[in-house]
């Protein structure tokens, strides 16, 4: 009897484990696009993993893991965010020295200039991008996650990447706008 409740423990905590391992740089950096903190992104994504520790045994579909972690996450930044306006922030010159930005090695010359422009977006074009260019969302899946319906969703990203090229083409002072190049390169099919 307790060999089998140990056996039992052990799964889940390989079930678990291996989620960890699936997801954790995805939703890192989805959280990261959205708090633009690394340590805050961190939090997030802990906060996420707890979050499935204690209720994701709940779920009745296990396909739905991926989506169930990334609404749950974008649902405690909400939070967070509503929770931060209502009280004072911590002054940036207060943050320790040596913390660095995420490694993020562009695959072209133009990924930086991408990511800085992303970043400045409001979040309501930010987290569609993000979702179905880094982390290769579908646009139901997106829904999902944003809790809003599937058109609003499709006009988001419609809209930020028309956003998106305009602020390229500024600063680089061309005339057309350029093609949109990809920030992260993946071996996986979008879903």
């Amino acid at each position: 009897m307790i060999k089998r409740a140990n056996a039992r423990k052990s799964e889940r905590f390989m079930d678990f484990q291996e989620l960890v391992d699936a997801n954790h740089a995805a939703l890192y950096r989805f959280a990261l696009s959205l708090t633009k903190s690394e340590d805050r992104a961190a939090d997030l994504v802990q906060e996420t993993f707890y979050r499935w520790a204690a209720k994701g045994q709940e779920l009745r579909d296990p396909s739905r893991a991926k989506s169930w972690l990334f609404t749950t996450l974008y649902r405690e930044f909400i939070r967070a965010h509503r929770h931060e306006s209502l009280f004072a922030q911590v002054d940036p010159s207060e943050v320790p020295e040596g913390i660095t930005d995420v490694n993020l090695i562009p695959d072209e010359v133009d990924s930086a200039a991408v990511r800085e422009i992303l970043f400045s977006f409001e979040e309501i074009y930010r987290a569609p991008l993000v979702l179905f260019y880094l982390n290769q969302l579908s646009y139901r899946k997106i829904a999902e996650t944003l809790g809003i319906p599937i058109g609003t969703v499709m006009s988001r990203i419609s809209r930020g990447k028309a956003r998106l090229r305009r602020r390229l083409s500024q600063e680089q002072n061309c005339c057309e706008p350029r093609k949109i190049i990809p920030m992260f390169h993946s071996n996986k099919p979008a879903k």
